[in-house]
C-alpha cells in the first residue's frame, strides 16, 4: 500500500508539472550579466504580453549548455549571438557578412535542429582585444596588429571559450602573429578586466558591449584584419513552442532592432558597475523604449 501511495504521489506530481508546463515558457542565459539581462528582456516582454508565466533559468553556463538545454527542452528560449551560433554551434567557418550569417544560421537552425531563430534584436556584440588605456597612449596602439610587436611581453588573459572555439584563441593569434609571455590565463569573464586594471594580465578578449568599458581607463584594440565575425542578438526559440504560442514569438518581434550597441552597454553598465538590480533596469528600458 505504501509503494502504491508512493506512486500515486509521484505521477501525481509528474502530472501536475506537466500541465502546470503547458502554460510556462522557460527562458534561460548563458553565465554573464548581459545574458541575463537579454533573458530578464524575453521574460518581462513574454510576461507584459501574453498571459503565460515565465520561469527563468540564467547562468546556465556557456553557450554548448545552453544549446543542449534548449535542445532537450529544458528551457524554451535564449539569445544566442550569430556567429557564435554559426561557428561554435553549426561549426562552419566564419563568415563575415552579416546578413549572410543570419540567414545560413536561420536556415541550418530550422534543418538541423528544429529551432527557430528571430529577427536581430539590434546590436552587435563582437570580441572587444582590451589593453589599458595607459599602456595604448604610451605606445600608440590603435589596431591588434600594432600590438603585435609588443605582445611577446605582455600576459593575456581570455576566458574558456575564447580559447576552444573556432573563432577564437588559434585563429586570431595566427591572423595577427601574436606571441605572448607564457601561455594565457583561462579566467572567467567576470574576472579578466579586474586582472587587467590589477596588471596581472595585460591584454584580454572581452566584449564590446561590456559596461566595463565605460567605467574604465581601457583601450579596445581594432580588429584591422577583420578576423571576427558578426555577431547579432537574436532569440533562439524551440519551434513546438513558437508554433504553440504565436503570441510569444509575436512578443518577441517587437524588440527587433530595438537595442542598440550603446544601450546594451549602458544597461551592462548600470547593472555591473552601478550594481542595479537587473529587473529594474530591464523594466526601465521596456517602459521607456517599448511602452
Amino acid at each position: 500500500m505504501r509503494c502504491l501511495i508512493l506512486t500515486c504521489f509521484a505521477a501525481l506530481i509528474l502530472v501536475s508539472g506537466c500541465v502546470s508546463r503547458q502554460d510556462t515558457i522557460v527562458v534561460g542565459s548563458k553565465n554573464f550579466p548581459e545574458q541575463a539581462i537579454l533573458g530578464e528582456i524575453l521574460a518581462q516582454q513574454i510576461e507584459a504580453k501574453t498571459k503565460l508565466h515565465v520561469e527563468r533559468r540564467f547562468y546556465l553556463a556557456g553557450t554548448y549548455i545552453c544549446h543542449q538545454a534548449l535542445l532537450a527542452g529544458r528551457i524554451d528560449m535564449y539569445v544566442e549571438y550569430t556567429g557564435t551560433a554559426l561557428t561554435a554551434v553549426l561549426k562552419e567557418p566564419p563568415q563575415k557578412d552579416p546578413q549572410g550569417v543570419f540567414d545560413r544560421v536561420r536556415r541550418e537552425y530550422a534543418r538541423r535542429l528544429n529551432l527557430t531563430v528571430e529577427p536581430p534584436l539590434g546590436f552587435n556584440d563582437s570580441f572587444a582585444i582590451v589593453v589599458r588605456g595607459q599602456d595604448a597612449r604610451q605606445d600608440q596602439l590603435h589596431t591588434v596588429s600594432q600590438a603585435a610587436q609588443y605582445s611577446p611581453n605582455w600576459r593575456a588573459g581570455f576566458g574558456y571559450e575564447f580559447m576552444e572555439r573556432p573563432d577564437g584563441y588559434d585563429g586570431f593569434v595566427k591572423t595577427y602573429g601574436l606571441k605572448f609571455a607564457g601561455e594565457p590565463r583561462i579566467m572567467d569573464l567576470n574576472l579578466l578586466y579586474r586582472a587587467l586594471t590589477a596588471h596581472q594580465v595585460d591584454i584580454v578578449a572581452g566584449n564590446t558591449t561590456d559596461g566595463q568599458l565605460l567605467s574604465n581607463d581601457f583601450t579596445v584594440l581594432e580588429d584591422d584584419r577583420h578576423y571576427f565575425p558578426p555577431y547579432q542578438a537574436v532569440t533562439i526559440v524551440r519551434r513546438e513552442i513558437a508554433k504553440k504560442h504565436p503570441d510569444v514569438v509575436a512578443a518577441i518581434a517587437e524588440l527587433s532592432g530595438k537595442i542598440s550597441d550603446s544601450t546594451m552597454q549602458h544597461m551592462n553598465y548600470e547593472a555591473i558597475a552601478q550594481h542595479k538590480d537587473i529587473t529594474a533596469v530591464v523594466h526601465e528600458f521596456l517602459t521607456s523604449r517599448l511602452r
